[in-house]
């Protein structure tokens, strides 16, 4: 383990553009469920079942209980040392770009600028009839569901199955993919798609690739250093 961050550290201090890419893995550190698998079940309803553009067209109003139930669970949440010290890593390095595929707003609370959400925010509405966007941080919703000004109801800003990301933040992301010298891959799982190519990406563009994670994923094969281990744990190792 230690040969392995000495290994990752090396080719940090060699690094000019770093790019961080981050999944579910960090957030789960501060006790948010993935919504995925077993622990996204809710009253027996699953995520694949929810979060649908049909799903919310034939009921918003349980859509948004569901939603409404995450925020309050996300807003409970506490950093963990991995949010901290990617929002260091930011600090650090004067050319730097974080690429998250968390719709929690954790990084952006631990204090990072530099980023994309690929998926959304679940702090970020948007109106499905005039299409404005906005935030809204109440814990707990007053209206369910809720109704932009022009009496349009408002959805969360997230990527549901079947949709596709955003082009601001897609090129925002294949722009930092281009150009950076390393890529650090954090608690992803290297399999939802478009994300899981964005390190193969890099790695043809000739980048060095540090991964982090519990365990073994698609990834592993292109990294030139895989750790396996809590985020928590290695990235304040790495950033110190």
């Amino acid at each position: 383990m230690e040969l392995k961050v000495k290994k990752a550290v090396e080719i940090l201090s060699k690094c000019n553009f770093l790019v961080v890419l981050t999944g579910s893995g960090v957030s789960a550190e501060s006790g948010i469920p993935t919504f995925r698998g077993k622990d996204g079940l809710w009253k027996n309803f699953r995520a694949e079942e929810l979060a649908t553009k049909s799903a919310f067209e034939k009921d918003p109003k349980l859509v948004w209980e569901w939603y409404d139930w995450r925020r309050q669970l996300i807003n409970k949440a506490r950093l963990n040392r991995a949010h901290l010290a990617i929002a260091r890593l930011e600090k650090m390095f004067e050319q730097f770009f974080l690429i998250t595929q968390n719709v929690d707003g954790l990084h952006s609370r631990a204090g990072n600028k530099k980023l994309a959400e690929l998926h959304g925010n679940i702090w970020r509405l948007r109106c499905i009839t005039c299409g404005k966007v906005s935030f809204n941080v109440d814990v707990s919703l007053k209206e369910i569901p809720p109704i932009c000004k022009c009496s349009g109801i408002l959805r969360p800003d997230i990527v549901w199955f079947g949709e596709s990301l955003q082009e601001r933040n897609l090129a925002k992301t294949y722009a930092s993919t281009s150009e950076c010298d390393v890529m650090l891959v954090v608690g992803t799982s290297g399999i939802v798609y478009p994300a899981a190519s964005i390190p193969f990406i890099a790695k043809d563009r000739g980048a060095k690739i540090i991964e982090v994670n519990l365990e073994e994923t698609p990834i592993t094969q292109i990294a030139d250093v895989s750790i396996f281990s809590k985020a928590g744990e290695i990235l304040p190792k790495l950033k110190k």
